[in-house]
């Protein structure tokens, strides 16, 4: 028996760009239903919002995402902030996704395309723990912990 889990991302609006952002790192393919899709009104506000969205991709990546009923505004849910003082992670965030991949070289091209307009927490560099380690929040809000795997 295997079982998978997948992160699920819930925003303020913008799950439909940040699916398609995603999908643009990670190849695959992405999947978008609105809530028009599964029977709401079109002239109801916010049927075009995204009630189920999924990018998928051979490589292994999976990541679902969904825009909360009558919330605008943009982002993920919760928003919050993540910094690093003194070598110490400070954030009140609820989540983060974690990412790795067996080389420095394969993570290079996702950082480089997720850090466009993101908050570089920690640049993406050989460390104590990992030969490859950075941490950064999107322009969506979602922090990602990006690692070399040991």
């Amino acid at each position: 028996m295997s079982i998978q889990t997948t992160t699920h991302l819930n925003f303020c609006g913008d799950a439909r760009e940040a699916l398609g952002f995603y999908a643009s790192v990670f190849g695959g393919h992405l999947i978008v239903n609105t809530y028009a899709d599964f029977g709401m009104p079109a002239e109801v506000p916010g049927s075009d919002q995204v009630v189920f969205g999924l990018v998928a991709a051979d490589n292994g990546f999976r990541v679902m995402g969904y825009d909360i009923p009558g919330e605008q505004g943009g982002s993920i849910a919760g928003g919050g902030s993540t910094r690093r003082e003194n070598g110490t992670t400070i954030t009140d965030q609820a989540l983060f996704v974690s990412l790795s991949a067996d080389s420095l070289v394969e993570l290079q091209g996702y950082w480089e395309t997720l850090a466009v307009d993101a908050v570089v927490v920690e640049p993406l560099a050989a460390s104590a723990w990992s030969a490859g380690f950075g941490m950064l929040t999107d322009r969506f809000e979602v922090t990602w912990s990006i690692s070399v795997a040991a």
